[in-house]
Order: C-alpha cells, then sequence, then structure tokens
C-alpha cells in the first residue's frame, strides 16, 4: 500500500504514469546512456497539490558538511545559484544544481547515494553543491526551466554549471528520477566524467 502510495506521489505530467519520480522509460537504459546536455526550452506546465516539503536547508556551499540538507522551499534558490557561480569564478569549481523535493523517495535516496564514501568527497573537492525545491512541480519553475526540462527529467534532476553559467550538462533524459536503481559508483562516474567538462 505504502509502494502505491509513493508511486502515485510521484505522478508528475497529468495523463503519463512515470517511473521513479520523473520521466517514462528504462530506468537501465537512461543510466547506461547518460544525462543530456541540451537545456530547457520552456517551462513544465504541470498542476498538482501543494504539500509540505519539509524543514530541510540547502545551501550553495560545498564539503561534508555543507551538502544541502534536502529541499528547503523558504530558500531564495535564484540567489543561492547566483552565490554558488560567484564562488565557482573564483576557484573554477562547476556548480551541480540538485532540482528535487523532500516528498519524493528517489530524491531521498539520491541524496543518501551523495553521502556515501564514494561520492561525498567528489562534491567536496570538485563541486558547488545547491539543492533546488520544486514542490509538487509547482515552485522555482522558471528557474528549473533555464537548465532542464522537468517533463523529461523528472526528479532528481542534476544540471552541471560551468563557473561562467552555462550549462555544461543536464540529466534531460532521466538518468536520475529512478535514483533508487543506481549505486554509489554509478553516481561517482556520472560525477567524475562532468568534472571533466
Amino acid at each position: 500500500m505504502r509502494y502505491h502510495r509513493a508511486l502515485l506521489a510521484c505522478t508528475v505530467l497529468s495523463t503519463v504514469l512515470i517511473s521513479g519520480c520523473g520521466s517514462g522509460g528504462s530506468s537501465a537504459t537512461r543510466a547506461a546512456e547518460g544525462p543530456t546536455t541540451a537545456p530547457a526550452t520552456a517551462a513544465p506546465a504541470v498542476s498538482t497539490p501543494a504539500a509540505p516539503t519539509g524543514t530541510a536547508t540547502a545551501s550553495a556551499g560545498t564539503g561534508a558538511a555543507d551538502l544541502p540538507d534536502g529541499y528547503d522551499a523558504t530558500r531564495d534558490a535564484e540567489a543561492d545559484v547566483k552565490a554558488a557561480l560567484a564562488r565557482s569564478a573564483g576557484d573554477q569549481r562547476p556548480v551541480l544544481l540538485d532540482f528535487g523535493a523532500n516528498w519524493c523517495p528517489d530524491c531521498k535516496v539520491l541524496d543518501k547515494l551523495f553521502r556515501s564514501p564514494q561520492v561525498t568527497p567528489l562534491l567536496r573537492d570538485d563541486y558547488r553543491v545547491v539543492a533546488v525545491d520544486v514542490g509538487r512541480f509547482d515552485h522555482n519553475l522558471d528557474l528549473a526551466a533555464r537548465y532542464v526540462d522537468l517533463r523529461t527529467s523528472g526528479i532528481p534532476a542534476l544540471v552541471v554549471l560551468s563557473p561562467d553559467g552555462t550549462v555544461r550538462t543536464a540529466s534531460n533524459d532521466g538518468a536520475f528520477s529512478n535514483a533508487r536503481a543506481l549505486s554509489a559508483g554509478t553516481v561517482a562516474t556520472f560525477l567524475k566524467r562532468w568534472a571533466q567538462g
């Protein structure tokens, strides 16, 4: 019963039942192919009921203690992204945007993978991480649409920005929307490749 409720909560588009918290298609195929690099051109038109997103705090910093702690709907995501880019201009580390929501099971799994011994050092040393809350696909959608197409990516959706703010890669293919099917090693492989530029 709880599984069915979680799956129902992950239904994003009005007529499409999606695997994980986001996009259609095989998660194994998406993970093998990797994320695409094309930015989104339009915001998704989705209308779902709002729900509490939790009280976790996101941050624009790095380091194990600075990894975002969930998705905080009260944060100014636009300011967080700008702050991360400003800091990246100094050290040339890319900015990793993590679009998601606290209700999403796959977002929670990705958070655990981010905190694994294989992934945390990569995030700490190679990226500036910003978590952006999208609520029930009713929050920060204008910001998300600049970087990723949530209609195809689902959530969690990851975007890597160069220090100048250009999109280096975006998971428009939904590679992370079924994070439950991913291992820490798979996430680490993506992060290593993306850090290279």
